[in-house]
């Protein structure tokens, strides 16, 4: 659209010209999920755009709300949202790569169960990462895209080894990575896949219950303080409320 071209305009004026930042830019929204050509000049087109709206709205909060403030006041404010404007696409940005990877992360057991039942059942490892990305579709759709890009390489002419280390490189999960070794030293020294996808998958499952066991361990602590917020003052209102009357009275 209109927009669109337009803020992709403004942001080819701020978008990197080294190589070195142009590569780290774009792993940074591949990770996000964002594969366009088009995302890099979007984001520094929508920082623009933030950091002018912010601007433009705290001279008008000057015009209408802020008439008493001094101008050394007004200044420090107009800085301060300008900045907050150009760098609220930094934070989407790093909040999605993090909810990616919590998905994935938590999809990939079962998406090691799925490739250990295809292995043993005959199938080849292509076809094992083919069938897991289909069926993880309803239930880990970033899983299942990052699986079906391997195969899409695979059978672009890429070789297997260096598909799975792209996999591990766009993810930048610990736990996927080790699959991913696992996988290039199993097809490397000729060993049993269906055996090491069954072993990694034993220990995936028996990670993600110790993960379930942690987070419920810190539950208690971080309930102090909405306990303490919230509950105890209604607690002592209720209970020493009638005896405080009484006295008064």
């Amino acid at each position: 659209s209109g927009f669109l071209h337009f803020l992709g305009t403004l942001g080819k004026f701020l978008s990197p010209r080294e190589e070195g930042n142009i590569s780290e830019m774009r792993r940074l929204f591949i990770r996000a999920g964002y594969r366009s050509p088009k995302a890099m000049p979007l984001f520094f087109g929508l920082k623009v755009l933030l950091a002018l709206s912010f601007f433009g709205a705290s001279m008008a909060g000057k015009l209408f709300f802020w008439q008493k403030m001094s101008p050394a006041g007004f200044t420090y404010i107009l800085i301060i949202l300008a900045v907050v404007g150009f760098y609220l696409p930094n934070l989407w940005i790093k909040l999605r790569i993090s909810s990616r990877k919590e998905q994935i992360q938590r999809g990939l057991p079962d998406a090691l169960d799925l490739m250990v039942v295809c292995v043993e059942a005959g199938t080849g490892l292509d076809a094992a990462l083919n069938r897991t990305a289909e069926e993880m579709k309803k239930t880990a759709i970033f899983l299942a895209e990052e699986l079906g890009l391997v195969i899409l390489e695979i059978r672009a002419g890429k070789p297997r080894q260096e598909a799975l280390k792209n996999l591990a490189w766009r993810t930048d999960l610990d736990d996927l990575s080790n699959l991913t070794t696992l996988l290039i030293q199993t097809e490397r020294f000729g060993t049993s896949i269906a055996q090491t996808l069954r072993v990694h998958s034993d220990f995936m499952r028996t990670k993600r219950f110790q993960r379930a066991e942690e987070l419920a361990q810190k539950m208690p602590i971080k309930l102090i303080f909405p306990i303490g917020l919230f509950i105890f003052p209604v607690f002592f209102l209720v209970t020493l409320g009638p005896a405080v009357a009484t006295i008064v009275k």
